[in-house]
């Protein structure tokens, strides 16, 4: 069980000098591996023989590691033969060792703290739906820290099949789901695929790679390319696809004459179809309206510093324009189009024409007309269904909720501070505020923000994180214990995605089209080294040698007085 006194081991005679040759190997080999992962860079070629001309970047750095210093040439070239500590299985165990360090070090942080978790999903290159779970707590220093806790690839992206998957993550790091305070889910992608046969086919091209959309020195404009991550740039597409018109038909027209592949030019010749068509121009319309109402509200959640009275407020406008567009919105919307329609030469269909309504078999019979289509089926289901996520995910609960935490933002003084609310604040925290707690809090309260606005360090303060960060340097998390409590539950509610992210920002820069075969478990433990540099830097070599040789049975080990752990 003990590879250090196992009879085997006893048997087995290796010399000082064959150790030492181990330890620097394998040291080497680790601080190659370091490299790589903090510059997300591929380990891997095609061509890892000792003749290739490019080995791979792992291999070709040792090489180059050996040609500088002596030392490791030596390591590497009179060390054990089976025991070179380049192979591609090496290389993934030192990637695991140094992700399991990481997380390690981020458990021991959140301790027994309370915590929320954003979870959110997006395609990589190979399309496998991956699902990514960040950590949000409040560390010893008062500080809201948010971390990757990892990835999972989900089958099915749904609701039920995120729950199932952050539910086996908790559990395979030990963390007891009593102690979590907030879920938030984006629920964008759980919509995929509800108008599809519109808009989603350009999208799907230009996503492919189809319709390219370079920067070139001479372009006034170009294409932006929509992703999985920022409704934003989905309504920045739509903006340049209008305006951009007749370039991008021409463009296609060029590929659809001059392409000599045929699947270029049959998808040029089936995008003009659906885009000289009055069904694409009228759903383009609707949705850039539409994202254009929600657009300044999703930035504003996507923002990290946080503002919640100026978010509460922006729901409350969207939620109003929606209504607003749903009643009045119709007349010009369709005058619009009609408009855009004539000018470009494009029909506009007889909207007092009767067609088999969709979704029914045709055997049925049922007609309706192409303006109660357009109007009911599109138009207001649209509408209705933005509405319907809108008071789902900002119901009454969750607007009371922004309204109570708003009354603890230090702006001007604590200008919003509110005993009563704040009281209703911490009633819905049950599980952490008992009745006595709730007793003593108005106390607490009010001694609270008298201190606070005769105390010099929170001078300016428009942050409540800040606050959290000055009660626990002043040790006022100690004196006024129940407020910082109240205060720590409020900063772990997960309200922005801007975190979720950037973590799929940089999934992009790990796995991308040359490396689209990367197994899951090896993309993990990659993407948690490469999201969390600043503590896979502080971490030493020696505990991940440790790590790496208790994870299995090694041909050799450093010698543990060489370990500094």
């Amino acid at each position: 069980m003990n590879q250090r006194t196992n009879v085997g081991r006893k048997i087995q005679r290796i010399s000082k000098e064959e150790e030492k040759r181990y330890e620097i190997s394998l040291n080497s080999s680790i601080d190659v591996a370091r490299f790589l992962i903090m510059q997300g860079e591929a380990f891997r070629g095609h061509d890892e023989s000792s003749t290739s001309n490019n080995k791979g970047t792992y291999r070709e750095i040792v090489d180059w590691y050996k040609d500088k210093v002596e030392i490791v040439k030596d390591a590497y070239d009179k060390g054990a033969k089976n025991c070179k500590m380049i192979s591609h299985h090496i290389q993934k165990d030192i990637t695991k060792a140094c992700a399991e360090e990481v997380m390690s070090i981020i458990m021991d942080e959140i301790g027994d703290k309370k915590f929320s978790v954003l979870i959110d999903e997006s395609r990589d290159v190979s399309i496998k739906e991956q699902m990514a779970v960040i950590l949000r707590y409040v560390n010893d220093e008062g500080k809201v820290m948010e971390r990757l806790l990892g990835l999972q690839h989900v089958e099915r992206c749904t609701t039920a099949a995120l729950k199932e998957g952050l539910v086996n993550m908790l559990d395979s790091h030990k963390l007891p789901i009593s102690r979590l305070r907030g879920q938030g889910y984006d629920g964008a992608s759980n919509m995929r695929g509800e108008f599809n046969g519109h808009h989603d086919v350009l999208l799907e091209k230009l996503e492919s790679g189809e319709i390219n959309t370079g920067k070139g020195l001479n372009q006034e404009s170009s294409l932006a390319r929509p992703g999985d991550t920022r409704w934003g740039s989905h309504l920045k597409t739509l903006l340049r696809i209008l305006v951009m018109w007749e370039a991008v038909i021409d463009i296609l027209e060029i590929v659809r004459k001059d392409s000599v592949k045929p699947t270029s030019n049959g998808g040029a010749f089936g995008l003009i179809g659906k885009m000289d068509s009055f069904d694409f121009v009228f759903i383009m319309h609707l949705m850039i309206q539409l994202l254009s109402i929600t657009d300044c509200l999703s930035r504003a959640l996507q923002r990290k510093d946080q503002d919640i009275v100026e978010a509460m407020h922006l729901i409350i406008d969207v939620k109003e324009q929606l209504q607003d567009m749903r009643d009045n919105g119709w007349d010009p919307l369709f005058k619009r189009v009609k408009e855009f329609c004539d000018k470009n030469e494009i029909e506009v269909l007889d909207m007092d024409k009767k067609i088999n309504a969709r979704g029914i078999s045709a055997c049925r019979k049922q007609k309706v007309t192409n303006m109660h289509f357009y109007h009911v089926e599109v138009f207001l289901a649209a509408i209705d269904a933005i509405l319907s996520e809108m008071n789902h995910q900002f119901g009454e609960v969750s607007l009371e909720l922004l309204v109570c935490t708003a009354c603890l933002n230090p702006r001007n003084s604590f200008s919003n501070f509110d005993v009563d609310k704040l009281v209703r604040l911490a009633q819905i925290y049950a599980m952490d505020l008992d009745v006595g707690d709730l007793i003593l809090l108005p106390t607490q309260l009010r001694s609270f923000v008298s201190r606070a606005r005769r105390t010099q360090d929170f001078l300016g303060c428009v942050e409540l994180e800040k606050v959290a960060e000055i009660m626990v340097k002043t040790k006022m998390n100690t004196s006024y214990s129940l407020v910082y409590r109240l205060i720590e539950l409020t900063l772990i509610l997960p309200v922005a995605t801007a975190t979720v992210e950037r973590i799929f920002s940089a999934m992009s820069i790990v796995k991308t089209d040359l490396r689209n075969k990367m197994g899951d478990e090896w993309l993990n433990d990659l993407m948690i080294c490469y999201t969390e540099k600043e503590i896979f830097r502080s971490i030493k070599n020696d505990k991940i040698i440790k790590r790496f040789e208790d994870m299995k049975d090694r041909r050799m080990l450093v010698p543990r007085n060489n370990l500094v752990v």
